[in-house]
């Protein structure tokens, strides 16, 4: 999951990003050293996520949303959440490289960073795994495999929706509620709700969001 506050970051510190992700290609004593290159395809081969089920692949240099368009309508029906929303916040989540080996670097330099295509935080995945079919899965695997991360973030966006009122003074849709709540978390999207206006990094990934709705919806129809 996002935090809007770490976007300036990839736009202003692109030297040190390249800096780790180099790091990480280089060490090839680690686990990390394993993962693709920039030159590799970004559809490599299928990988078999642990415990079975369908094969996922890693995600490559070079991504996206919209190929996910499938895995998104699949777990989305299964969350109860809207497919185009899902897929709008993958766009809006998509404003950093999503390279398994990039995404491991950066969190070397920045401890706390979110991981996989849709920007999860480490104690928001924990929290929403308990009793659902990923929960033996783990938030490191989640730079390595797209159904995975959507998957969680789906099941997130349900579980703020069950923290929603039944009416909110606001004049936010419930979609945007859970866009603001996926990016400013359970507590914020309440206030918001209330009527309490969001901050400029709130409203700035609102505003993405809206820019997004659009090829989203391209993006997952049948």
């Amino acid at each position: 999951m996002a935090d809007s506050r770490v976007r300036w970051r990839w736009l202003v510190l692109p030297g040190v990003a390249l800096a780790v992700w180099a790091m990480a290609h280089t060490d090839r004593g680690s686990p990390q050293g394993s993962a693709p290159t920039p030159a590799a395809t970004p559809s490599a081969a299928p990988s078999q996520p642990p415990g079975g089920g369908p094969a996922t692949t890693r995600p490559g240099p070079a991504y996206d949303p919209a190929d996910c368009a499938a895995a998104v309508r699949r777990y989305a029906a299964q969350a109860g959440v809207a497919p185009r929303l899902v897929m709008a916040i993958l766009y809006n989540e998509a404003y950093k490289p999503h390279d398994p080996a990039f995404e491991r670097a950066w969190q070397r330099y920045k401890a706390d960073a979110a991981f996989g295509i849709a920007n999860m935080h480490r104690a928001a995945f924990d929290e929403v795994r308990r009793g659902r079919d990923f929960a033996g899965r783990k938030w490191e695997e989640l730079p390595d495999d797209r159904n995975l991360a959507i998957e969680a973030a789906t099941w997130y966006l349900h579980d703020l929706a069950g923290q929603l009122p039944g009416h909110w003074s606001a004049s936010y849709s419930r979609d945007e509620l859970l866009a603001l709540g996926y990016n400013a978390g359970a507590g914020n999207m309440l206030a918001f709700a209330r009527g309490v206006p969001p901050g400029s990094q709130a409203q700035s990934y609102l505003d993405r969001l809206h820019d997004n709705w659009g090829k989203a919806g391209n993006a997952v129809a049948p």
